[in-house]
């Protein structure tokens, strides 16, 4: 297949919930340690006391807004010889796998994931640069995506 006719397969909508989730949990601590000078009672440092929490909350505000547009930005496809993945807004990174490289196909339900309906599916190669995660994939379309891929890979073994 050209490039032309890839068909990019994209991750669940739902993931934005549990990637959300992640990144507000995830940033519970840094907001709480920002919010250590406001405890102080120093009148002369009232006023920037509020600096490092306006900063912390900026960050995690602008990072929550880039969800969206990063969950949409994960693909992948199933082309002749391989599978490609690929992620990213600012660095974009592709990684083809070929079928015949795959050692191990797993999928993974965190407690979150299981309660949206989503799983991760984890291919693994002997290379460690070459190892994908592909998030918030539902869970039939992840276990058929296993099959198929475990199925081919026995079919294309490179030596192994």
């Amino acid at each position: 297949m050209s490039a032309e006719e890839t068909v990019w397969e994209r991750v669940s909508p739902r993931y934005q919930v549990e990637a959300l989730v992640h990144t507000v949990g995830g940033s519970l601590v840094p907001v709480a340690v920002s919010s250590v000078p406001l405890w102080i009672s120093d009148p002369v440092l009232t006023w920037a006391s509020w600096y490092p929490l306006a900063i912390t909350l900026a960050i995690v505000v602008t990072v929550v807004g880039f969800i969206p547009r990063r969950v949409k930005a994960y693909g992948y496809a199933l082309r002749a010889d391989d599978l490609v993945f690929r992620r990213g807004i600012i660095f974009q990174r592709q990684v083809a796998v070929p079928y015949g490289r795959l050692q191990l196909v797993d999928v993974t339900r965190g407690p979150l994931s299981r309660l949206l309906g989503l799983s991760e599916l984890k291919l693994v190669t002997a290379a460690a640069s070459t190892g994908v995660t592909i998030p918030g994939l539902p869970l039939p379309v992840a276990e058929e995506l296993r099959d198929r891929l475990i199925a081919v890979a026995e079919t294309r073994r490179a030596g192994l």
